[in-house]
């Protein structure tokens, strides 16, 4: 049995009938969408898509992050001026 990620789900039949309305419906909720009773693929909204793809870079930069204060004895001091 496959999780599903979601707390909204639909056929992949049913989908395809109005994939619009099923947006609508899912007031900007993940919908997962089933190819027989297993999920095929998540549904989100264009904010929702914009919202996790802000989160992932925001990881990435902290991870950027720790890792060069983890080498910061490596550092060289450098004069602003003299750029």
């Amino acid at each position: 049995m496959d999780t599903i990620l979601s707390d909204h789900s639909i056929s992949m039949s049913d989908f395809k009938k109005n994939p619009a309305r099923i947006v609508r419906e899912a007031g900007g909720s993940p919908v997962a969408v089933l190819s027989h009773n297993k999920p095929a693929f998540y549904m989100v909204s264009p904010e929702l898509f914009e919202a996790l793809i802000d989160e992932l870079a925001d990881r990435e930069i902290e991870d950027l992050a720790r890792r060069r204060l983890n080498r910061k004895d490596t550092a060289v001091d450098v004069d602003i001026e003299s750029l």
